[in-house]
């Protein structure tokens, strides 16, 4: 059986302190960088995006259709001059100068419902702007959202490692001072069972939680001060309290 003085063993409660904490720190940071808010923001930014990104499609659709409607107004117009100044020469034969009178008057009636089309798509583009200038300002105001809430797990995670940094430095130190054969023992514990020492208090175990049997109770009594004992539930070192039992 393994043997330490109890004074060294009781340390190992100090040293199971810090790698408690250790753990709870380790975990902190892993539950941050699943961050619930930092991920509803990104989702609520992602959605808002793709939003704008289909406002300015639209508006380009109809600046584009805007656009095309003026051009065509454009080469109608220059029809009907180009037609008028034939007209008004008075060169040609009359029926020349009749079918150009009555090109003239379609193309008026053909001008006519283009400019109408083309107040239509300038009020549909007016409005599809309005829509994407509310979305680049839902959109601003998720992006600005996500930051606020990246800052924050940021700043805890910060503070969380500068703990994790505090913690680990007493670890070492007090690690640096314990016999290396107990050292030892309870290193091989922690790693196999999470905990490498616990008290054993008024005959229960703080390691598991649970009251041992009269016969592992009867079997610690019986052992020496220096004695290293186990939990027989968790598998960690008991270290005996003055009341232990």
């Amino acid at each position: 059986m393994a043997k330490a003085p109890q004074q060294e063993q009781h340390r190992l409660l100090d040293l199971q302190a810090f790698d408690s904490r250790l753990q709870a720190l380790k975990r902190r940071a892993a539950e941050l960088a699943q961050d619930p808010g930092v991920a509803a923001a990104a989702a609520t930014g992602a959605t808002l995006r793709a939003e704008l990104a289909e406002a300015d499609a639209a508006h380009e659709e109809a600046r584009a259709a805007l656009a095309a409607s003026e051009q065509e107004v454009e080469r109608v117009q220059a029809r009907i001059e180009k037609d008028r100044k034939q007209l008004e020469s008075g060169f040609g034969d009359s029926k020349s100068l009749m079918g150009l009178q009555h090109e003239l008057e379609t193309l008026a009636a053909r001008k006519s419902e283009l400019e109408d089309a083309e107040l239509e798509l300038m009020e549909a583009l007016e409005e599809v702007g309005a829509a994407r200038e509310q979305a680049a300002a839902a959109s601003a105001q998720a992006d600005a959202a996500l930051a606020a809430e990246e800052a924050r797990r940021d700043s805890e995670l910060e503070a969380v490692g500068a703990e994790r940094g505090e913690v680990q430095s007493g670890r070492d130190a007090l690690s640096a001072e314990l016999d290396p054969g107990l050292l030892a023992l309870y290193e091989k514990r922690l790693a196999q069972r999470g905990i490498g020492a616990a008290r054993l208090y008024h005959g229960a175990s703080e390691g598991s939680g649970m009251k041992l049997a009269p016969g592992d109770l009867a079997e610690i009594k019986a052992a020496a001060d220096d004695d290293v004992v186990y939990c027989p539930d968790s598998g960690c070192i008991l270290v005996r309290s003055a009341d232990w039992n």
